[in-house]
């Protein structure tokens, strides 16, 4: 699908460049994952697809949109069989750190529910995304006679490396990626809203894994867990840090150069890249990171809040730096509508351990896999972020097996 970019951004105009736009909610033939390089995290079975799709009930779909070198940003969404405002799913949320824009957090922890699907995308198009959410829901036959709906939608920084300023997803963007979520296999890296960010000094973008877990009296559940990485610190693989320099990778970034261009707050990632003629200097890589959890386990909104919790402590064991200007959130539902009047009894929070330690070993395999299954994007100013490259990765684990882990090893 190709498409034009039809609302001028701040900067000159580049109407006449196409904006690609895919929607889509399967994988391109992308790199190996994390578990199929023999770095997949604890003991626990994954499901089939090693993704929050192996949650019964739960579809992802994106829509990415890419003109390089100005434009690289997309929307992602969750979508629970179901939902909708007269049949709300439980739900929690945790902050981190709040620096962010995590539209329907406050009536989402006051109740516990969660009215619609949950989108990512980027920053400024969060409201946007959000507005087209609320349209999208009001047009199909649950929405009739909605007066009062409460849109979920994440969002992180992609500024480095996409013109931010002129907000590129739009209504359609967002509703294709609606109707296109499907089960199955679900995509990673440059896709949807992962397509512009950054982690750790590496590209990154959308990674997902699941956890298949047994609880009390034989009972298996499934959690499944999606991030959308751009936050900053030191990735750690294997409990060992691992820098761009130690795996042959460079940061590439062109001089700063002064120009007419607006103020930037230098604490969110991506917002020193104003639209103009400035080349600003890359910001620290500080911000920001959604971990979206789903599981069919018979969970209250409260029990959920606390997974959401260690969701967002899942990001520290893949080396999660949590900075002033990162917005570190972490929202878990279940997939058994509230007031359900049948299934099983809620479980038992002495219980939980298990759930407790999937989501955070989905949580940190979700990471890697954004690293390793991203590509190679530069920015509208210049700026080049890689992914983790495999090989050099594999290489780097071999030669210092058999050393003890020290600081900063």
């Amino acid at each position: 699908m190709r498409e034009s970019l039809h609302e001028p951004s701040d900067g000159p105009s580049r109407e006449d460049e196409p904006l690609r736009g895919s929607p889509s909610g399967r994988p391109p033939a992308a790199a190996r994952r994390a578990r199929a390089l023999g770095l997949g995290v604890g003991d626990l079975p994954t499901g089939p697809h090693n993704a929050l799709t192996d949650v019964p009930g739960v579809r992802v779909g994106h829509t990415t949109l890419v003109r390089p070198p100005r434009v690289h940003s997309g929307v992602t969404a969750i979508v629970p069989d179901g939902v909708g405002p007269g049949s709300p799913l439980p739900a929690g949320v945790f902050a981190g750190n709040g620096y962010g824009k995590l539209l329907g957090t406050t009536q989402l922890a006051e109740l516990g529910a969660l009215e619609t699907p949950v989108l990512l995308t980027s920053t400024l198009s969060a409201f946007r995304v959000a507005d087209a959410l609320v349209g999208w829901v009001l047009e199909r036959p649950e929405g009739a006679g909605v007066r009062s709906l409460n849109p979920v939608v994440g969002e992180c920084n992609d500024g480095l490396l996409s013109d931010i300023r002129s907000r590129p997803v739009r209504a359609e963007h967002v509703r294709a990626a609606l109707d296109s979520a499907c089960g199955g296999p679900v995509a990673e890296g440059c896709v949807g809203a992962g397509t512009g960010m950054t982690a750790l000094g590496f590209k990154a973008g959308i990674g997902t894994s699941s956890r298949r877990v047994s609880l009390a009296a034989g009972r298996e559940v499934t959690l499944g867990v999606l991030v959308q990485a751009n936050f900053g610190g030191t990735l750690r693989v294997s409990g060992r840090t691992v820098t761009p320099a130690d795996v042959g990778v460079p940061t590439q970034d062109p001089p700063p150069t002064t120009g007419e261009a607006p103020a930037a707050d230098p604490a969110r990632t991506g917002d020193a890249v104003p639209v103009g003629d400035a080349v600003p200097a890359a910001a620290p890589e500080e911000g920001s990171c959604m971990v979206v959890v789903a599981t069919d386990a018979p969970l209250d909104a409260r029990q959920l809040t606390r997974l959401a919790r260690r969701a967002v402590y899942g990001l520290a064991r893949a080396g999660a730096a949590y900075g002033h200007g990162s917005g570190d959130y972490g929202l878990a539902f279940g997939t058994r509508p509230l007031g359900a009047p049948a299934g099983p009894s809620v479980v038992a929070d002495g219980l939980l351990d298990p759930l407790f330690v999937a989501v955070l070993d989905a949580v940190e395999e979700s990471v890697l896999n954004s690293l390793l299954t991203a590509t190679t994007t530069t920015g509208p100013h210049g700026h080049t972020r890689h992914p983790l490259p495999a090989a050099p990765l594999l290489a780097l684990l071999r030669a210092r097996q058999g050393r003890p882990a020290q600081a900063g090893s």
